[in-house]
């Protein structure tokens, strides 16, 4: 079970929608306050698009699909959040316009230390 979600987090990561895109851009190599991201990483079985290990920060870029999928996505956040993760959500149409919103959360929840 392991290796297939592993070989879907692969997938996952060469069909990354614009969005996603946009905030690994913004997320790799340590450009973001020197911080390590991973993208599309397995935890408890579940994939989150973003996660920080230093600060056990998931961030969740959500578009069309989780809208059909609403209970699911809460069910999946709550068994990744019972593993002490903490979880920032956003919508795609949010960042076309502005990152501004998403780069505010993650510097709170640097800045608390959690």
């Amino acid at each position: 079970m392991k290796e297939l979600k592993k070989k879907f987090a692969r997938q996952l990561r060469k069909t990354q929608t614009p969005a996603e895109k946009a905030v690994w851009k913004l997320l790799r190599d340590r450009r973001f306050f020197g911080l390590k991201f991973r993208r599309q990483h397995v935890i408890g079985g579940f994939v989150v698009d973003f996660f920080c290990p230093e600060y056990n920060l998931a961030i969740e870029v959500d578009g069309g699909v989780h809208k059909k999928q609403k209970d699911y996505d809460e069910l999946r956040q709550s068994e990744i959040e019972a593993k002490n993760v903490m979880f920032i959500r956003v919508n795609n149409e949010d960042l076309e316009d502005n990152m501004c919103p998403l780069i505010r959360k993650i510097k709170e929840v640097v800045s608390s230390g959690n």
